[in-house]
């Protein structure tokens, strides 16, 4: 279903309150500017390690903007992708795999799909097309799956028919370990690096029980794993043959990484990471490197109090590139490459789920130098982003009806 276009306009006259409408370029404004973020930080005794690691300097887009409502009706959306030539794959967390036209027309449950455990977090989480789609229709998807004793975070493929009604031959390629009874952090960000091999990110799990498995490589939790496009392992995973060490293991030290792009230009991996009260990160994840989680942390406890020790360094960890306190509740995460806003290109687009925006980060290399805050009158939980073809900015709301919007330049 579609919104009227009378709450369309409504929307519309929103984004065009929330961005201000036109103002300098975002490269004059990165220099300077007041943060966007005013409130008080939840540790205000903790201090970021380098000058701008935090509340980076505000910027504004220059030129007027438009959002718009594609489709309506959704269940708690969590994955998005487009598809070549139009149109898109979305998850949705009970277990459904739709089809969205480029008019906005939502299609039947796609069959086919693995069977869920839906609860809180848990569900059917991120869809991926191969990169070679084109020419094998494959399409991955990440879900929390059930298990005997509990359930966790897998990845499964399976190709997409012609007629873009079922998935044949599924297979689940990935299985995180161990099985756990809860229904928090599964992680489960889908990336294809330029080799074609997949990360697949994944959460410590949340309990005070599991959360120390981050710093065991032993374990699959609070890790991003990276496999072959079959699920077999790569032979320069930096653990491999070590003693002690799952094989598939990236880089690990993650509290529950729910965004990842790969890097346009470096082709490194961006991780952008959920904290507590304060601490939602952004990590280059770098072949075996440790993150820090729960050891070394910005923020608190969700229950007040520090985490942990309240360290924020760890001898062996490595320090966020940027972090918010307070926490925007991070989610989805894209690199900005289009014609539409030629100005965002290279900007990384993240969204906030309790937060209710689109974090737009202008980048210096690996140092975030401006913030920005779209759609900020929607009002809604937004999950993923994605860059079309078009060079539009599409985002889902994490709602029980949830929208797939449209950002857009304005005519």
């Amino acid at each position: 279903m579609r919104l009227s276009a009378l709450t369309v306009a409504v929307s519309v006259f929103a984004l065009a309150a929330a961005c201000g409408g036109n103002g300098e370029t975002a490269s004059s404004q990165a220099n300077g500017g007041t943060p966007v973020e005013s409130n008080p930080p939840n540790a205000a005794n903790q201090q970021p390690a380098f000058e701008g690691q935090t509340r980076a300097p505000g910027v504004q887009t220059t030129v007027r903007m438009t959002s718009e409502t594609v489709a309506e009706g959704l269940e708690n959306p969590w994955g998005l992708v487009p598809l070549p030539g139009g149109g898109f794959l979305i998850t949705e967390k009970p277990g459904r795999l739709r089809l969205v036209s480029a008019e906005g027309e939502i299609g039947e449950a796609i069959a086919g799909v693995p069977q869920v455990v839906s609860d809180r977090q848990a569900g059917l989480m991120d869809v991926q097309l191969s990169p070679d789609f084109a020419g094998d229709r494959l399409v991955y998807l990440s879900f929390s799956e059930p298990r005997q004793g509990g359930n966790g975070t897998a990845l499964a493929r399976g190709r997409l028919s012609d007629d873009g009604t079922r998935l044949e031959n599924v297979q689940t390629i990935f299985r995180a370990m161990p099985t756990y009874d809860n229904f928090m952090h599964y992680g489960s960000r889908i990336v294809f690096d330029r080799e074609g091999r997949v990360y697949l990110t994944l959460g410590e799990r949340s309990s005070v029980e599991t959360r120390d498995q981050a710093q065991d490589l032993g374990s699959h939790f609070g890790k991003i794993v990276r496999v072959n496009a079959d699920g077999s392992v790569p032979a320069d995973n930096p653990f491999v043959n070590q003693d002690g060490a799952l094989p598939e293991i990236w880089s690990w030290g993650h509290r529950n990484v729910q965004g990842a792009a790969l890097h346009p230009e470096t082709g490194e991996l961006w991780a952008v990471e959920h904290g507590a009260r304060g601490g939602d990160e952004i990590n280059i994840a770098r072949a075996g490197e440790n993150y820090g989680w729960p050891i070394a942390a910005y923020g608190i406890e969700y229950r007040g109090g520090a985490i942990g020790e309240g360290a924020t360094t760890a001898p062996g960890t490595v320090q966020p590139i940027y972090y918010w306190d307070p926490s925007i509740a991070t989610g989805g995460a894209a690199f900005y490459r289009g014609e539409m806003f030629p100005d965002w290109n290279g900007n990384l687009l993240v969204t906030a789920l309790a937060g209710q925006h689109l974090a737009r980060l202008v980048l210096d290399g690996d140092r975030v130098a401006g913030e920005e805050r779209l759609l900020t009158g929607l009002g809604e939980r937004i999950r993923d982003v994605a860059v079309g073809d078009d060079g539009a900015v599409y985002v889902v709301t994490d709602e029980q009806n949830g929208r797939l919007v449209r950002l857009r330049r304005a005519d």
